[in-house]
């Protein structure tokens, strides 16, 4: 059964449901000094919750770098370093007005949209609730053709890493980015009526470990065990231990990878005659690389290689005429749920609390709003 958790959370960033929901994603800088915002009903104001909005003239703004950390809105100059936007529709009847996507630099998203001066070039920040923040992110994380238990073990891992990544963030102008190195957002093109429906039936529900957020982690496939936090992402947490997974039986964790010389010497920096891995994790993973007296951390050779080349730290190395082959199970970090593994544990039967729970062992299931 879930439980209100006592959220030493939600109480840093307000006693508001609305507000601890919030999320502010940065959407990455913008190289030119200029871009367009629209929207039906767009107007413009301060950074802030309680700020006047005024309309924009047709519902389309160009928002103009004005000196070295200046802005202006369709030619007039604004207060500060950030404006706010936001598009309504009118209510029907004479309703309430109701919230319209933004057109921001060519992306569509919900909520309203912040620019801002950072370093002489612009960032854009999307201002929205957190679940439609989710909605968004599991479309680009999990395939939405998965089993709806994987689906709404997805949304609740990634509900709770956005709200512990807002704690850690508190005071920021931003909590999150919108990029692998956090979770994946792209906005309303990778919404679908199976994500919104997963968020929704999950809706407040997250994971936490001495009644505060987990950082729960997740990546594609573990390729048969998941790896710890301490070895994995330098995060010696309780609940990042490693499990059994049933994604070994799934050819989505196996892969290999050709690897010339040349590209293997520049990654490595140093000769690769004789280049073995030197080190091992307790679940078989490559920590440490070593030809002749060099040597080269894991993590360092599958950056330098690229995450999509070189898929996990899980793999074998066999010299060729040309290179290296590596052969290897898993995609990704290996810490925390496996997506495939959810998967494979959803086709099996086994339902979204029994899926979280292998995956983050010792972590509860709390309702936070």
């Amino acid at each position: 059964m879930l439980r209100p958790v006592a959220l030493a959370a939600a109480l840093l960033v307000s006693t508001s449901a609305a507000a601890v929901e919030t999320m502010r994603i940065a959407m990455g800088d913008v190289a030119s000094v200029q871009l367009r915002i629209s929207g039906p009903g767009l107007s413009f104001g301060a950074d802030s919750e309680e700020a006047e909005f005024l309309p924009v003239a047709k519902g389309e703004a160009r928002v103009r770098r004005r000196g070295a950390a200046g802005l202006e809105v369709n030619g007039a100059p604004v207060v500060g370093d950030a404006v706010r936007f936001r598009a309504v529709l009118e209510g029907a009847d004479g309703g309430a007005p109701l919230s319209a996507p933004i057109k921001a630099n060519g992306r569509e998203v919900r909520g309203d949209v912040v620019v801002r001066v950072l370093r002489g070039r612009l960032q854009l920040i999307n201002v929205l609730p957190l679940e439609d923040y989710l909605a968004a992110v599991l479309g680009s994380e999990m395939p939405v053709s998965f089993p709806a238990e994987a689906l709404k073990a997805q949304a609740v891992a990634a509900r709770t890493y956005a709200l512990q990544k807002k704690l850690e963030a508190y005071g920021s102008a931003f909590h999150l980015g919108s990029s692998v190195l956090h979770q994946v957002y792209a906005g309303m093109a990778r919404e679908d009526p199976r994500t919104r429906a997963a968020v929704a039936s999950t809706r407040g529900q997250v994971l936490t470990f001495e009644l505060a957020p987990i950082e729960a982690y997740f990546h594609a496939s573990c390729g048969g065990r998941t790896e710890s936090g301490a070895a994995a992402l330098q995060r010696d947490l309780p609940y990042l231990k490693p499990v059994d997974c049933p994604c070994s039986a799934l050819p989505a964790s196996r892969w290999s990878a050709q690897v010339s010389t040349a590209e293997l010497e520049a990654a490595l920096r140093f000769d690769s005659a004789g280049l073995r891995p030197a080190a091992r994790t307790a679940t078989g993973r490559v920590s440490r690389v070593a030809a002749g007296s060099h040597t080269l951390d894991g993590a360092q050779l599958r950056a330098r290689l690229g995450y999509t080349r070189l898929k996990s730290l899980a793999f074998e190395m066999e010299r060729t005429a040309d290179g290296v082959r590596f052969t290897g199970r898993g995609y990704g970090h290996g810490a925390g749920l496996c997506q495939w593994g959810a998967k494979a544990l959803a086709d099996a039967g086994k339902g979204y609390r029994d899926i979280l729970g292998h995956y983050y062992p010792g972590a509860e299931l709390q309702q936070l709003y």
